[in-house]
């Protein structure tokens, strides 16, 4: 998408100073590219760049199980299982669904739910890990790669839905039973094999504009 200064000044009844300043904040965080005399240009995160994020992820979010192993509470533990309950609640729900009504991943509104009840396992694994600068770091990760990419990468498939199902709940009986090597293992090829879903979809959906394109 190309962002025009005097469009967008227009919109937000705002000179064209703060709308330039603003696009530079956000050349400066990687979101647009400026062209001179075209505007601004909104660019998604590369393939490399998403593997790249869901390495460093991969890694803090590991510390954090591993950490949350030793250190998690009753009442967080009682938590987590609350929270991967409802996750593989929500996923079974869905599955079943499409089983019964034969219906595409397309016409399904919206990722809520999955992201709400993922969003709620990591977290409070990440609240027993008991670290905030740690979160804040993964929060900021977060922001930069949208949890619905990884929706956009597992809607199409029931399997992966399920799969990813059963990650959450290895993950979670490792820090039932104790173990911080496993538990942090788990979690890393969890995250690793989102990103890696997700750096495919882009490099599927690169390839199919540069054929359309050149065809």
């Amino acid at each position: 998408m190309r962002l025009r200064q005097e469009t967008l000044a227009a919109r937000f009844g705002v000179s064209r100073t703060p709308v330039r300043e603003a696009l530079r904040k956000l050349e400066a965080r990687g979101i647009v590219e400026l062209e001179p005399h075209r505007g601004a240009l909104v660019r998604g995160p590369t393939a490399r760049e998403i593997r790249d994020a869901y390495e460093v992820r991969a890694e803090l979010e590991g510390l954090a199980a591993e950490l949350a192993t030793a250190r998690i509470r009753d009442r967080e533990l009682h938590a987590l299982r609350e929270a991967e309950a409802m996750f593989r609640h929500t996923i079974a729900e869905l599955v079943d669904d499409r089983r019964r009504a034969k219906t595409a991943p397309a016409s399904e509104p919206s990722d809520g739910e999955w992201a709400r009840a993922n969003d709620l396992f990591h977290r409070a694994i990440q609240d027993a890990a008991g670290n905030r600068r740690l979160v804040e770091v993964v929060e900021h990760l977060h922001r930069s790669f949208p949890r619905d990419l990884t929706w956009a990468a597992l809607a199409d498939s029931s399997v992966l839905l399920e799969q990813n199902v059963d990650e959450h709940h290895r993950i979670l009986e490792a820090i039932e039973r104790g173990d911080a090597e496993e538990a942090r293992r788990q979690m890393i090829d969890h995250v690793r094999g989102a990103g890696e879903l997700i750096a495919r979809r882009f490099e599927q959906l690169a390839s199919g504009v540069q054929s359309s394109g050149s065809g």
